[in-house]
């Protein structure tokens, strides 16, 4: 793929839709039209559901998978709420054709799910494990007779524990082991699996993993080492870009799956939607603007000084390889607004009062789903957007009379999903949507306590109930749209 094909420089907004002032439109140089009607997505728009191997396969030890990083934060006392661990989760591992009938009753088709690495190299490297591989064969083989096409992420944070008594993601090695295994998987099951994503939340992985050291393997680092571990991981993307390219085939899509921090304008002002593109690429310097760009911003290297990363030409060049379309995971998003400082633009903070959901961080900013596509596309040129993750935690409970009756989480895609519409009636290329999540699952260091499926389990018997979510979200599947 011819690079300037992907990202351009001085790229044009998309055609702005009425919901923009005209003289917000006429400010971006864009002339208004609309290309589908009101309240609906584009014919062909995709629409899909999401999850990852550690929080739901469970069968942690069987078919000779190894060991992975989540593993042993999870059986340390204190890291996770209520001691809570990954063995069993959803039992996916058992009970994948029950949940493919999940997707396929709600119309979904995509799925995005994730590969455990430690299932097909139980120590990272070495031999591959092929007991591992034929379970996603089997469950892929049941999505192909469903109709679903399948999105693989290849790392969703379940490192091989061998790896990380090496050093994990301090260790340079481990970015080669990576591309290595990326290209067996790949490989492997290219004649299933037409879209691969390289890893999932450079951010979360590496800033919670090796910064705080809240998630797994609980590091903290000082900012010369996290620097450098972040540069391992975004090496390790463009090592895996190519490693995959070279064992697939020219039809093959790689991509990622990325949680850049949205910039919302605080007031849609001229001013202040430039700040916020200027503000998407700076927030985003370590992980994502460095991999549009080849090169780390100015102002992320001045800020680290000393403690920078060091890197060669070499080294940026294969971290920009060329995908063939970026995934975002949204949540939540950041108002900004212009100022006199160097870079042109500040965070705002937002009170105690703003709205959340039962997860504290995630803050209700529905406008991301909009901004997030948007500056992608304005400030790189991305000319195929997936949204890979959107979904909230609630506290969901089964009513009398057997359902589940989560309106807040409907009230939370409805405004959601109404912002992404505004952005492909606008002619970003927005071309799919994939829901966290089809059930509820392992929620990392929350444990079973914060619940995001439209699917309720009963982690005690396993048993699948869709709740109200789960209607809303075949409601709007069926009529490709919100009317």
């Amino acid at each position: 793929m011819d690079r300037r094909n992907f990202v351009k420089a001085g790229c044009t907004l998309a055609a702005a839709s009425t919901l923009l002032p005209a003289t917000l439109i006429e400010a971006a140089g864009a002339t208004p039209q609309r290309t589908i009607a009101p309240r609906s997505f584009p014919a062909g728009f995709l629409w899909g559901s999401a999850t990852a191997s550690y929080q739901v396969e469970g069968a942690s030890g069987e078919d000779g998978r190894g060991l992975s990083i989540w593993d042993t934060f999870s059986h340390t006392p204190g890291k996770v709420a209520n001691g809570d661990t990954g063995d069993v989760a959803d039992d996916h591992f058992h009970r994948y054709k029950e949940d493919i009938a999940l997707m396929k009753a709600l119309g979904v088709r995509g799925y995005r799910f994730s590969i455990a690495w430690p299932r097909i190299f139980p120590q990272g490297v070495g031999a591959p494990n092929p007991r591992g591989l034929d379970f996603y064969k089997r469950m892929l083989d049941e999505l192909a007779n469903a109709g679903i096409t399948p999105f693989c992420t290849l790392f969703h944070w379940d490192l091989p524990q061998a790896l990380e008594d090496k050093g994990g993601w301090q260790n340079r090695d481990t970015s080669k082991a990576f591309a290595d295994y990326c290209a067996y998987a790949a490989g492997a099951l290219k004649d299933r699996i037409p879209n691969f994503m390289t890893m999932n939340e450079m951010w979360t992985f590496v800033e919670l993993g090796y910064g705080n050291g809240s998630h797994a393997p609980g590091r903290k680092l000082d900012s010369a080492a996290l620097a450098a571990t972040a540069h391992n991981v975004v090496l390790a993307h463009g090592l895996a870009v190519g490693s995959i390219r070279a064992a697939c085939n020219q039809n093959t899509r790689v991509g990622i799956a990325d949680n850049a921090n949205v910039m919302v304008p605080a007031i849609e002002t001229e001013e202040n939607i430039r700040a916020a593109a200027t503000a998407m690429r700076e927030e985003n310097a370590r992980y994502l603007t460095v991999l549009m760009e080849g090169r780390y911003t100015e102002n992320y290297l001045n800020k680290l000084g000393a403690a920078a990363p060091k890197f060669t030409p070499e080294e940026m060049k294969t971290i920009a390889s060329p995908m063939d379309f970026v995934g975002l995971n949204v949540y939540n998003g950041n108002y900004v607004q212009a100022d006199d400082s160097n870079l042109g633009y500040q965070k705002l903070s937002m009170p105690s009062s703003y709205p959340s959901m039962l997860s504290p961080w995630l803050k209700i900013v529905p406008e991301a789903l909009y901004w997030s596509p948007r500056l992608a596309h304005q400030n790189w040129g991305v000319k195929n957007i997936y949204i890979t993750e959107n979904g909230c935690s609630s506290d969901d409970r089964i009513a009398a009379d057997g359902h589940v009756y989560d309106t807040d989480r409907v009230m939370f895609l409805r405004n959601y999903l109404t912002h992404l519409q505004r952005a492909v009636s606008e002619g970003i290329p927005v071309k799919g949507y994939f829901l966290w999540s089809l059930m509820d699952n392992y929620e990392w260091a929350d444990g079973y306590g914060k619940r995001f499926g439209i699917t309720y389990v009963d982690f005690k018997t396993q048993k699948r109930t869709p709740k109200l979510s789960s209607e809303f979200y075949r409601y709007v599947i069926a009529r490709n749209g919100l009317e």
